[in-house]
């Protein structure tokens, strides 16, 4: 780009940033952040040009961003903005890093729902589920909390996907439910293509539930989904079984934390959610993960006293 472009107008720097670098390049739910990065960006600051950012300029974007959104959000902003500044910066069309030292700040986080159900109030919920002899969304709801699947994940499952001799599921795509009309596409990352495996008990019931259902298409999927839709099936469920009201998403955390609990290693859970690496699993459990390494503790006192 010629240096005259230091004169651009910020947001349109951004837009054409994200055609250039973004479009094609990353997962459609991804790209769809970043337009929501840029309509903010149009919105707080629609006369800022790309020569007038400096220290005190973007850190009032980002102090009027926080305005209405929460400090976590806000970081997520701040680090998609800045990815095109520091390019601007590397271009010559920047003099300085005006991201440096930024201060993140945000509104006061609402409360939060209960993020997962522990093993007892996941069974109270499992014995509230319709399954009959049609697929509906309590299938759905069972085969997410046995699998631990994402909600995308799961809406694209179709019975080539089940190997029922090795009680096997492959997660290998996802389902565009954004779209007016809904369309396979690619898994989050390259390790959330993966093998999943089934207990005999779900094997068994999806093996008869699938069987004269077209082999390439998705079991669950009739019209166009949304995320809601499942969520208040589940809410209603959740009351009704008179546990706490989780999400879908929240089914995922469940399946993670009652495997954590009885034992299994983080790696195991790591690979089996599709995690790019243990990183992410640590960070997202961490407080499982410290409440199992104090029970651990106490396991180690009690296995060194015995040696006396």
């Amino acid at each position: 780009m010629p240096r005259t472009k230091s004169s651009q107008l910020f947001y349109k720097y951004y837009e054409e940033w994200i055609e250039l670098y973004k479009v094609n390049a990353i997962r459609s739910v991804t790209l769809d952040k970043y337009y929501m990065s840029l309509k903010w960006i149009t919105k707080l600051a629609p006369e800022l040009k790309l020569n007038d950012l400096n220290r005190r300029t973007y850190q009032k974007l980002i102090n009027d961003y926080a305005l209405e959104h929460e400090k976590q959000t806000t970081q997520d902003f701040h680090h998609q903005v800045k990815s095109a500044i520091m390019d601007a910066v590397d271009e010559g069309l920047i003099k300085q890093n005006p991201t440096r030292k930024i201060i993140i700040k945000g509104k006061k986080p609402s409360k939060k729902k209960p993020k997962f159900l522990n093993q007892y109030e996941l069974q109270q919920l499992i014995r509230q589920l319709d399954l009959g002899t049609e697929l509906n969304w309590d299938w759905y709801i069972l085969l997410v909390a046995k699998t631990g699947l994402r909600f995308a994940e799961a809406l694209a499952i179709t019975p080539n996907d089940f190997d029922f001799a090795k009680q096997l599921l492959n997660v290998s795509k996802t389902w565009n439910y954004r779209a007016t009309k809904g369309n396979f596409q690619p898994t989050k990352n390259f390790s959330s293509i993966r093998k999943v495996q089934l207990d005999w008990q779900i094997a068994m019931q999806f093996s008869q539930m699938v069987k004269n259902l077209p082999e390439n298409e998705p079991i669950f999927v009739k019209q166009r989904v949304f995320n809601s839709t499942v969520n208040n099936r589940l809410t209603v469920l959740c009351k009704r079984a008179e546990v706490p009201i989780i999400t879908v998403h929240g089914l995922r955390h469940t399946h993670a934390s009652i495997l954590l609990f009885a034992g299994v290693s983080i790696a195991s859970v790591a690979r089996r959610l599709g995690h790019s690496n243990m990183t992410t699993t640590q960070e997202t459990y961490l407080h499982i993960i410290q409440e199992l390494e104090t029970q651990d503790g106490e396991k180690i006192m009690r296995q060194m006293a015995q040696l006396m």
